[in-house]
């Protein structure tokens, strides 16, 4: 009779090891969610206090002037077409994907070559 008993144990062990086990697949998911969103809103934050920062005059500095269709307003132009794609490369360096398929998401398991087709583009 005891044996039983001990089998029915060994059971009821086993299926809260499972349990135990679906929980922790949850968690994981989650802190993944967790850290992705954490990681984008430190980036929003820092990109928003970039363009705080260049919005409000420092005392004595002249307002900015407006843009004219000048050759200097074109190499600006073409700055910022650049600094697009140096951002998106900066983003994918720091572990996100740039890619149509996973956008914004960690790159956990190494190189995406999504990723890198639409760099090399």
């Amino acid at each position: 009779m005891e044996k039983k008993n001990i089998f029915a144990h060994i059971q009821e062990m086993e299926t809260q090891m499972e349990q135990v086990h679906s929980d922790l697949g949850e968690m994981k998911l989650l802190i993944k969610e967790l850290l992705e969103e954490n990681n984008r809103l430190s980036l929003e934050n820092e990109q928003l206090r970039k363009i705080l920062k260049g919005a409000i005059p420092e005392e004595g500095s002249p307002l900015p002037q407006p843009a004219h269709a000048t050759a200097e307003h074109e190499h600006e132009i073409e700055d910022v077409v650049g600094e697009g794609y140096d951002n998106l490369a900066r983003l994918y360096h720091e572990g996100f994907h740039i890619c149509n398929v996973y956008y914004g998401h960690l790159r956990t398991e190494g190189d995406c070559l999504f990723c890198l087709s639409f760099l090399n583009k």
